[in-house]
């Protein structure tokens, strides 16, 4: 099939550019497949963090075309008659938030008025986790026009049949991020990050409220008494980040938490996940989140509270544990029997069985049934 791919890519950072890059290079094995990408993605007043774009290489090598900007129509319908010129069977969209439900909207109903292409939206989110009024109402702006969808979580295929009763969907996991290499022992990795400690856990990720870090700052007194262990907390704060430092000096856990407050390149995400025993993602909130994928990329488990569609990628007591959200006791818990009983050798033998079905053949053979002509 010849194929147009729309969605964040390189030089844009994050999970999205990088899932949008890796479903390029597994499509491209069978078809013929372009990336349509952004000239500018948020605008600068409306993202809290330093910069949106990759700061190492291009972990996956591939080149897109940055002909959209999402604030200028203008260039919608450009990218638009850029894409119907190409008369694509199949224009993919990579859709996570209705900020760019207007651009979307544009660009699809272009497309369809011009060609016979089908219209598939993969969706990380279908709502953002920070609604917004007028959220719904964007997002059935842009689903107007799409024929069929791929979503990644049980959550998110709700979230969608409740805007959109009826829709064409398969619901395909979240696959894994290839494209973080660099696997190294504990030892090695521990070493080059100068830590000594024989315990690790690891937060990973932008610090937002709905990721829950102060739950886990909170359940760790309880764990530091009866565990000699050491938290890493490696992301971005999209919050005030001393809000969270003075949660740790009120504690008494500042010496035992190491807090990497920067987004980290593709080529060094693989050290701090095996530099951990295990990944903690104590979430308020969730649709579904990449993070699991990159954990068990390493073969890591991961310990996570029950939203949205975290507990479909987590199995309870086998690649790690499930808690109830905002619950720190129970999340001390979890991480106590985790070390006390000894469960990492279990948990990653697991992991490296399930994480078979988080393939990208399963994406693409989704792609290719609500396609084919």
């Amino acid at each position: 099939m010849n194929i147009v791919l729309v969605g964040p890519a390189y030089p844009w950072r994050g999970g999205i550019a990088h899932s949008t890059a890796l479903l390029y290079r597994h499509l491209a094995k069978q078809h013929n497949v372009r990336i349509i990408t952004f000239s500018r993605l948020y605008p600068e007043l409306l993202f809290p963090g330093t910069s949106q774009k990759e700061t190492g290489l291009n972990p996956a090598a591939v080149t897109a075309e940055p002909l959209i900007d999402s604030l200028n129509p203008f260039s919608w319908i450009r990218a638009a008659r850029r894409i119907t010129f190409a008369k694509p069977e199949v224009a993919i969209f990579k859709y996570w938030h209705p900020f760019f439900a207007l651009c979307y909207a544009t660009i699809v109903s272009i497309i369809r008025l011009n060609t016979n292409s089908r219209i598939l939206f993969i969706c990380d989110n279908i709502l953002p986790h920070e609604p917004f009024p007028g959220s719904r109402l964007l997002t059935r702006l842009a689903f107007r026009s799409v024929h069929s969808f791929i979503v990644l979580s049980g959550t998110v295929r709700n979230e969608l049949l409740r805007l959109q009763p009826g829709a064409q969907y398969r619901l395909v996991a979240h696959p894994l991020y290839e494209l973080f290499t660099g696997s190294m022992s504990k030892t090695v990795a521990r070493k080059r990050l100068g830590i000594t400690d024989s315990q690790v856990l690891l937060f990973f990720g932008l610090v937002r409220k709905y990721k829950g870090l102060d739950v886990l700052l909170e359940a760790l007194p309880i764990i530091l008494q009866s565990l000699n262990l050491r938290l890493l907390v490696v992301g971005e704060f999209y919050e005030d980040e001393d809000r969270y430092k003075e949660q740790l000096r009120r504690s008494g856990c500042e010496h035992s938490v190491t807090i990497v407050p920067d987004y980290i390149p593709a080529d060094q995400v693989g050290l701090y996940f095996c530099a951990c025993d295990a990944v903690v993602l104590p979430y308020r909130s969730a649709t579904q989140s990449g993070i699991v994928q990159i954990a068990y990329q390493f073969d890591k488990p991961v310990i996570t509270t029950d939203v949205g569609g975290l507990a479909e990628a987590v199995e309870h007591g086998s690649t790690g544990y499930v808690v109830p959200p905002e619950n720190p006791n129970r999340l001390a818990d979890a991480v106590l029997e985790f070390y006390k009983k000894k469960k990492e050798p279990e948990f990653v033998r697991n992991v490296r069985k399930v994480k078979r079905r988080f393939s990208w053949d399963a994406m693409v053979e989704a792609i290719e049934e609500l396609c084919a002509p």
